[in-house]
């Protein structure tokens, strides 16, 4: 039996038949939509390699039934940048050398927009550390990944301020 399920993923719908109901959102992104900038960590949900925004919410991606997600909105590392100009989060990631082998790099960032997006992160580097406590880094990386959510919220406040 096949499934029928229609996604909009970066903007684009995508109508994709499923031959297994089981089948993750991760997998799907990954292995039909070749959309491998989302990774495959642990694929149990404690790691966050698998983060994207879902419906704007951020979610591990390998946690998630594809098959349940007909009619959602799927933001993936790969939609983030406009127009060749990278994303204020991933600009600021650059900017604060926060990364080192950079497996974790795309869900660390998605991550990071959903708690931006979220209104979570204040000013403060502990409120930042534990809204991102889902998201590890085998590499260690962690003071340039919240010194680079800090600057990306004061840029996006910038560029809002300036619409």
């Amino acid at each position: 039996m096949t499934l029928s399920i229609s996604l909009t993923v970066n903007g684009t719908v995508q109508a994709v038949a499923l031959e297994d109901p089981r089948v993750t959102l991760l997998d799907l992104l990954r292995e039909r939509l070749h959309l491998t900038g989302t990774k495959k960590g642990c694929d149990r949900g404690q790691c966050g390699a698998c983060t994207v925004l879902l419906d704007g919410r951020r979610t591990n991606a390998c946690l998630v039934l594809a098959a349940a997600q007909d009619g959602a909105s799927v933001t993936t590392i790969e939609g983030l940048a406009e127009g060749g100009q990278l994303h204020p989060v991933q600009q600021a990631f650059i900017d604060h050398d926060a990364l080192q082998c950079g497996f974790c790099t795309p869900g660390q960032i998605m991550s990071a927009i959903g708690l931006l997006a979220e209104g979570q992160a204040g000013d403060d580097p502990e409120r930042v550390r534990e809204g991102m406590s889902g998201n590890l880094c085998r590499c260690g990386a962690y003071a340039g990944i919240t010194e680079a959510v800090l600057d990306a919220q004061a840029r996006l406040a910038a560029r809002e301020d300036a619409a």
